[in-house]
């Protein structure tokens, strides 16, 4: 076994993953998990920069993190940084602040090497399922972007578009700097007409309708299947593998974009940091799933992390 500490900082949030890895029995063993958002990708869509209050935040759970990795011995420790950094002018100050903290530079990695993480962390458990069919199409909905896979045993194609549920909620359903509550046909039109040009880039390199499982990660897939078994609270034990048919998606899909504030606010399973991006999270997710004919999502809580801390091992 090999003590291995993987932080995947995205848009939206930062996460850690504290495991013991076996290689010969494709094991991994958590001892801690955790996640904190931290909005690093605040208003990097318009700016081009990463704020200096967002940078601060994403610190704070870096110096938390530390302690955590400390405690448990870790041996190895892997940083590896996703959209918001990879867009940002001013990247290195990210960059050195996370060596200083950490004591190791964050991997700002291309958005294939992404896909490549997603899928392993996903799939390496479904290797033995009667039940799922094969090709596999992964889909991870960040919060700057989201990544396509498709693959058997390995990655057969993959790639990166700039559409997650932070990105769009920015681009599209803020106004006068908050969030339109609730928004108006018109930016829910403009939102879905963007993410469809980015399903026909997807679609140039990947080939989506040859998947036969959809398998989707990250933080807006957990909650829609949250909130579609009506969890008192988030609960990754019964998220984990769940199932969600379209019909489904699209109920709460349309719920959330014609919803306030104060009604999202007040589901239990959501995630204070998520209120706000739910919506344009959740429409990503159906209209993926009705581009490919998907009649049901299969939900990972392993995704990203659980690659990174494979590829410790």
């Amino acid at each position: 076994m090999t003590r291995v500490a993987a932080v995947d900082c995205g848009t939206n949030s930062i996460r850690l993953l504290v495991a013991d890895a076996d290689p010969e029995t494709g094991e991994l063993v958590e001892l801690d998990r955790r996640m904190t958002i931290v909005r690093l990708g605040q208003g990097v869509d318009r700016t081009g920069r990463l704020a200096p209050e967002a940078l601060e935040r994403t610190f704070a759970a870096c110096r938390e993190y530390a302690e955590i990795v400390k405690e448990h011995g870790a041996e190895r420790l892997r940083f590896v940084a996703t959209s918001a950094s990879r867009d940002a002018e001013n990247r290195d100050e990210f960059v050195r602040g996370v060596l200083d903290i950490l004591g190791v530079e964050p991997e700002v990695i291309t958005g294939d090497q992404e896909a490549e993480f997603s899928f392993t962390g996903a799939t390496r458990e479904l290797a033995g399922s009667d039940h799922l069919d094969r090709p596999y199409l992964v889909v991870d909905i960040g919060g700057g972007s989201t990544e396509f896979v498709v693959g058997d045993d390995h990655v057969r194609a993959a790639r990166s578009v700039d559409v997650g549920c932070v990105r769009m909620t920015e681009r599209h359903l803020v106004r006068d700097g908050a969030v339109t509550d609730p928004p108006s046909a018109e930016q829910i039109a403009a939102m879905r007409a963007d993410i469809e040009r980015a399903l026909d880039l997807a679609e140039r390199t990947v080939p989506l309708r040859e998947a036969r499982t959809l398998v989707g990660l990250a933080g807006s897939v957990t909650t829609v299947s949250a909130i579609a078994q009506d969890l008192p609270e988030y609960d990754s034990a019964r998220i984990h593998h769940s199932r969600v048919s379209r019909d489904r998606v699209r109920e709460i899909t349309e719920r959330l974009l014609h919803s306030t504030h104060a009604e999202r606010a007040a589901v239990p399973s959501l995630h204070p940091g998520r209120v706000d991006v739910i919506a344009a999270g959740a429409l990503v997710l159906l209209s993926i799933m009705e581009r490919i004919g998907a009649e049901e999502v299969v939900v990972s809580e392993h995704d990203i992390l659980d690659g990174i801390g494979w590829s410790l091992a």
